[in-house]
């Protein structure tokens, strides 16, 4: 093992053996080369004043060379925030101004310990790094059984972990923390287990309330005390956008000083809290009482990304940048924030109208970008299929019954010819 490596494992071992004992077999060998390319690039960088002749751009007239065609429309930013690599860790500023967005937005932030965000290429890249710190072959990842697809593939198909799912909603269609609770429990033999909750949830568009969050916490502490090591993570992908009485912080808070046994992981991104996802800026952050381990993690962290993507894209994490430090941004944001809800308003007036009884029923919402329908006697394939041929309307099938239906990306003054036409494609194939 490379000694860099193994000074890290050390590390680790010593400031919080849970938190090692965590670490994938891919996790313990990764680490940030100290020697090499990027580490003499930096050397020279401060004190190569006369030529630099070490990392691999082109420059010219004093700056990065670039081409007139892509700069002229570009030509608000300064060459040098574009054109240049970003740090594998991500633009300084960057990381240090969603770090304050992250405390205003968390209050309960105040008197965590947690580290700098480091910028990931987008939320998948970030549970990405996540599965391959800290998921072996025959690991549980623990999740609801109304998730993100991508998950199975992130951590099943490439990492071999075993997808362990429970039902998200209790019978009070509130969530299942009991639930939970018995899957991390189910773990105690394997003594490790990986969490992610994803609030608001794709593709139901449901955020617990506080005390639905005190009973995740609890679920989570209790798993911790029987034994076992817990990943917690927070896929916060659409964090901001809460429309009703539920909770409106990550609970990342709550969990970043928990128990020496649970490693509290926020994954988070400007993709789709700022509206900007093609942009691919996304951010993990870890939390511990000690500097040490957060250090050795983010390390740990810098070496996936060196060996994978190498650093993310410098004009997007430049162009949020800008926009996080503009004095507009608050107002801008504030009005697309309201958009959203009218949309979502409207789904529910909708469907709460009695105007589709018998065809379905549906999962509680209250944030995000989507919400579900539950079919009461049509399977939800076939209803996908009648919509997109008979009346041009694309769905998503989940399952035998279940119909995700993103309002996100449906103006509200076409919500109930969009739920109309719903209704129709259930009766068409009942007849």
């Amino acid at each position: 093992m490379n000694p860099l490596a193994q000074q890290l494992n050390e590390t680790l071992e010593r400031e919080n053996a849970n938190v090692y004992a965590m670490l994938s077999g891919l996790g313990k060998a990764i680490y940030f080369p100290k020697e090499g390319i990027l580490s003499q690039s930096a050397e020279a960088k401060s004190k190569a004043n006369k030529f630099n002749a070490t990392i691999g751009i082109a420059t010219e007239d004093g700056g990065p060379m670039h081409l007139k065609v892509i700069q002229d429309t570009l030509s608000a930013y300064d060459p040098k925030d574009l054109y240049v690599y970003a740090p594998p860790a991500g633009k300084p500023e960057l990381r240090s101004v969603w770090r304050a967005k992250m405390m205003k937005e968390n209050p309960s932030l105040e008197d965590k310990s947690f580290g700098s965000p480091i910028v990931t290429n987008a939320l998948t890249h970030g549970l990405s790094i996540v599965a391959d710190l800290f998921a072996d072959a025959g690991d549980a990842v623990i999740i609801p059984d109304k998730n993100w697809e991508n998950y199975e593939l992130t951590f099943g198909i490439r990492r071999g972990a075993a997808i362990v799912e429970y039902p998200l909603y209790n019978e009070h269609n509130r969530f299942n923390a009991e639930g939970l609770r018995q899957a991390l429990l189910a773990q105690k033999n394997k003594g490790k287990a990986i969490v992610v909750l994803n609030f608001p949830n794709n593709p139901t568009g449901y955020t617990p309330g506080p005390q639905e969050g005190n009973e995740i916490v609890a679920a989570i502490r209790d798993a911790a005390e029987a034994g076992i090591n817990v990943v917690a993570v927070t896929d916060d992908a659409y964090f901001g956008l809460f429309f009703e009485e539920s909770l409106h912080e990550s609970l990342f808070g709550k969990l970043a000083d928990l128990h020496p046994r649970v490693l509290a992981v926020k994954v988070d991104g400007a993709t789709k809290e700022e509206y900007v996802w093609g942009f691919r800026v996304g951010f993990i952050t870890y939390a511990s009482p000690s500097e040490a381990v957060m250090n050795a993690l983010e390390q740990k962290t810098l070496g996936i990304i060196r060996a994978t993507i190498s650093s993310g894209p410098h004009p997007s994490q430049t162009f949020v940048l800008k926009a996080l430090q503009s004095p507009e941004f608050e107002a801008q944001k504030d009005e697309k924030f309201e958009i959203m809800k009218k949309r979502a308003n409207r789904v529910k007036d909708l469907l709460d109208s009695g105007r589709y009884e018998g065809a379905w029923t549906y999962y509680p919402f209250n944030s995000g970008y989507f919400m579900c329908l539950k079919l009461t006697n049509t399977d939800a394939e076939s209803v996908r299929k009648r919509l997109l041929d008979a009346y041009g309307i694309g769905t998503i099938a989940l399952g035998e019954t279940d119909l995700r239906v993103a309002f996100s990306c449906t103006e509200e003054a076409n919500l109930e010819e969009l739920f109309d036409s719903i209704y129709k494609a259930v009766q068409d194939l009942q007849q």
